[in-house]
């Protein structure tokens, strides 16, 4: 059963026009004990006072073994949704209503394929930049390969660009590429490609003996890179899939 806890808000800072990221800490002052790419839900109430809750993938960069003190989340706002207005008006030492972690979008040591595709849209990005710290030790003891798609309409809502090409840069075997879908970047970078996540995957060639796919993002796209990957031949097995929605 999923712990339920305070959050209280340490720090924050606007990634995007509409994009906040977050950074708790447990009102306890525990740690939070998770596995890269699980989520957390937040408990809150409508203006009427009947319950509700959102999920939010942790964003929080540990070293994935271990928990952590500084809980991260990435909030998107939404026109008129309530969590927005829970999210937009949180100050500095306000405290919300949590519980787990949870889920199993997380990367499996007993998986056999040599190479992870990962594909992302939006704050779908969170749970692999959580996983960046796994994927360091993955690389560096294995022969696997990983290739990370990521999917914007422009440069403004690239969340944590920087972080996953410094990443790329160290790490030979770990690929980054920014799909653009409506404006490209105002410098190019190596790697950038226009269009949505799923047209790289024509140059990519996936296949069942090669590929564990992870998708997470816009429904849409999870559809759409989804029917693509069965396409190519990989079984449901290996297609892993966490659709985020945009809620009120």
């Amino acid at each position: 059963m999923a712990e339920t806890f305070q959050l209280r808000l340490v720090d924050s800072r606007m990634l995007a026009p509409s994009v906040r990221h977050l950074a708790f800490e447990r009102a306890d002052g525990a740690p939070l004990a998770f596995k890269p790419g699980q989520f957390l839900q937040v408990h809150f109430a409508y203006p009427d006072g009947a319950p509700a809750k959102r999920s939010y993938s942790i964003a929080s960069v540990g070293d994935g073994s271990a928990p952590v003190v500084r809980v991260e989340l990435v909030v998107s706002y939404v026109n008129g949704g309530a969590a927005t207005k829970l999210f937009a008006e949180l100050e500095t030492g306000s405290v919300i209503d949590a519980s787990g972690p949870n889920g199993r979008f997380c990367l499996l040591p007993n998986d056999a394929q040599p190479r992870y595709l990962l594909i992302a849209t939006g704050t779908g990005i969170a749970p692999y930049r959580a996983m960046l710290p796994q994927l360091d030790r993955i690389l560096a003891d294995t022969n696997r390969e990983a290739v990370l798609l990521y999917g914007a309409r422009n440069e403004a809502e690239l969340l944590y660009a920087d972080e996953f090409e410094a990443f790329a840069a160290s790490h030979p075997n770990f690929h980054f590429h920014a799909c653009l879908s409506r404006a490209p970047r105002a410098v190019p970078h190596p790697g950038d490609h226009a269009g949505h996540v799923q047209d790289l995957l024509a140059e990519l060639q996936p296949s069942a003996e090669r590929d564990i796919a992870y998708l997470c993002g816009n429904p849409a796209m999870v559809d759409a890179a989804y029917a693509a990957l069965k396409a190519y031949g990989l079984p449901i097995g290996q297609v892993r899939r966490e659709k985020y929605v945009s809620s009120r």
